[in-house]
């Protein structure tokens, strides 16, 4: 067995996948981490995979990956609800939320579980959503991870889009460039 063949027989299928996509996933794309009872989305561009190791583990290795790739960055999004569980509902979610704060820090935007299941279901009609589903039984724990370009930012496209509204084209074929 060779070095390649040696790191992919320890690597869990859902990694592998989710590696071979990212570099074609971009903006627009969404990865999340969800508990076991998240439902099986039917739209054409979603695929979900399972992972057998712990939520907490899924969620770190899928954070460093999307921070490693060069071409993205994510948008956190978290449900809602889970602000709201107490203890005595969830035995272990203090533990849980103390977890998923510690690996996605204070980027985690909390919005309501149905709004964030739309927005998936809206995405999968264009773009490619990635599930990532684990044997977590808590509810309201997913994580969402919505990609958005890394080295393009909205005050970049702020000052793109301006230019373009303006009613001055530059000759293409001289040294004059657009100030943008």
């Amino acid at each position: 067995m060779n070095d390649y063949e040696k790191f992919n027989s320890h690597v869990p299928g859902w990694k592998k996948e989710l590696m071979y996509k990212l570099p074609y996933l971009g903006h627009r794309n969404w990865i999340v981490i969800t508990d076991m009872a998240y439902p099986l989305q039917s739209g054409e561009g979603i695929r979900t995979l399972y992972a057998e190791e712990d939520y907490e583990d899924v969620l770190s290795q899928v954070k460093d990956i999307i921070d490693e790739a060069p071409h993205v960055f994510p948008h956190i999004y978290g449900d809602r609800e889970l602000d709201f569980i107490p203890e005595e509902d969830a035995p272990g979610i203090t533990a849980l939320k103390q977890k998923i704060a510690g690996i996605c820090g204070e980027e985690i935007v909390r919005i309501p579980h149905e709004e964030l299941i739309s927005r998936l279901d809206e995405a999968g009609r264009m773009f490619n959503v990635v599930i990532i589903k684990t044997p977590l039984t808590m509810a309201y724990t997913s994580t969402f991870f919505e990609l958005d370009c890394n080295y393009w930012s909205a005050d970049k496209q702020k000052r793109l889009d301006e230019a373009m509204s303006k009613p001055h084209s530059p000759d293409l074929f001289s040294n004059e460039t657009p100030v943008l």
